[in-house]
């Protein structure tokens, strides 16, 4: 059984058609290199393109959908596993059992909000598992300048900024995933003495 990528990304289908291209290579480039996709089960925007890329290339897609999405009729139908739940805290508590690996391309709230929850993971070494941004276009420059602010504030300790990659095309995210199985985070917690 292939290992699965969890990709989190947007579902809005009106943003500029680069980023559908960038998620279709995605599933494509995924099947090349042994991985199946784990993802929130939606046909709609980058969601929909990611997995079909990753259907047309031969491989394995395992959605993860609450039931209200289901209801309007969002679900990819052709995935080879499709995983109703109720909450959205079910959906992201599963894709992240099932996951060998997390993959952010661009997105808004849902998207940010399930890849820190990881990162948090990340951090307290709760989740082990590599996370990687794919920065298309320097969409997360600002993301990353915030997380520098932070660091230099002393709002987490430098280890945090080993805790992820950046990748700069779909290819690197392979190279970044890789780089990233051994980052360790230090202990949260600043000493106070």
């Amino acid at each position: 059984m292939s290992k699965l990528l969890c990709v989190y990304c947007s579902s809005s289908d009106r943003i500029d058609p680069k980023y559908f291209r960038a998620a279709e290579a995605l599933g494509t480039e995924l099947v090349a290199r042994g991985w199946g996709l784990v993802y929130g089960g939606g046909k709609t925007g980058l969601m929909g393109a990611v997995a079909r890329g990753t259907k047309a290339a031969g491989g394995r897609v395992v959605g993860v959908i609450p039931e209200f999405m289901k209801l309007r009729e969002l679900a990819f139908d052709e995935a080879d596993e499709l995983v109703t739940v109720v909450t959205m805290r079910e959906r992201k508590l599963l894709m992240e059992a099932r996951a060998d690996a997390f993959v952010t391309l661009p997105g808004g709230f849902g998207t940010l909000e399930e890849i820190m929850e990881i990162l948090t993971l990340r951090q307290l070494d709760v989740v082990k598992k590599p996370c990687v941004f794919l920065n298309q276009d320097g969409f997360y420059d600002d993301l990353l300048r915030l997380f520098e602010r932070m660091l230099a504030e002393k709002f987490f300790k430098p280890s945090n900024m080993e805790l992820f990659r950046m990748a700069s095309s779909v290819p690197d995210i392979f190279t970044q995933i890789a780089a990233c199985q051994d980052a360790a985070p230090e202990s949260k917690w600043f000493e106070t003495r």
